[in-house]
């Protein structure tokens, strides 16, 4: 009888070891699965094949370096994950605002970067589109302003790092606002827009809902949503980028 096949998982590579909590808690609360250690040769070792029937051997899906205190232990990671025979890439970095000099000589070492402490939405946005570059899984669609990212694909919203707790129609207004940045609508295109032709409300309808999704933004963020007089509402200044 045949040995049965080594299991295998894939997970993200993190230093230092432990991680920072606010990261650690991002990884988990978002369903990543993540080792972390001090020296790249505990990442690469997983990566062998197994000695043990059944014993789990580890993929990568990709490395979080923080360089922050521990700088060249840090970059010494990087270095390490990138000359052994199984890299494990791509690589993105979390960077203190005090370290972002060390990146200038260093950008071999690393595929993305990202400033501490980090937004949620920015973190997660930028490994979809890390693991996008690498073949794996497929590019999400996003549209971001500021600090606001909404997801298409799954209807999610996200201000800074907290959800936002939409209704159907609320998400699908703030999309639509959020697709053409400083373009004005009036409530009647918006109530065609958004809630089609056969919908027989009226125009108090965008009005509702423009203020429940500025309450629910909070005061630091409800001004994102303009109100132009005499005219109706717009969303930011700028263009949004996918991705």
């Amino acid at each position: 009888m045949s040995d049965p096949p080594t299991m295998q998982t894939e997970s993200f590579a993190v230093f230092p070891n432990p991680p920072p909590t606010e990261l650690a808690r991002f990884l988990d609360i978002g369903g990543y699965k993540w080792t972390a250690a001090d020296q790249a040769g505990e990442i690469l070792d997983r990566s062998g094949d197994a000695d043990r029937v059944g014993e789990q051997r580890s993929t990568w899906a990709g490395s979080l370096v923080v360089v922050d205190d521990r700088a060249e232990d840090a970059w010494r990671f990087c270095r390490e994950l990138r000359k052994r025979d199984v890299p494990v890439e791509p690589t993105l970095i979390l960077v203190s605002g005090s370290r972002l000099d060390d990146l200038v000589t260093r950008d071999d070492l690393f595929d993305d970067f990202i400033i501490m402490p980090f937004l949620p939405q920015e973190l997660e946005a930028r490994l979809q589109h890390l693991q996008w570059r690498a073949g794996r899984g497929v590019r999400p669609e996003l549209i971001v302003y500021g600090p606001l990212s909404l997801n298409v694909e799954t209807y999610q919203a996200m201000l800074e790092d907290r959800p936002l707790d939409l209704t159907y129609m609320e998400y699908e207004l703030l999309r639509f606002l959020a697709a053409s940045p400083g373009q004005v609508f009036t409530r009647e295109v918006l109530l065609n827009r958004v809630w089609g032709y056969e919908y027989y409300g009226g125009a108090r309808t965008v009005d509702v809902h423009i203020r429940r999704l500025r309450a629910k933004m909070g005061e630091e963020h409800s001004s994102l949503i303009s109100t132009v007089r005499g005219v109706g509402y717009k969303l930011g200044q700028s263009r949004w980028q996918n991705g």
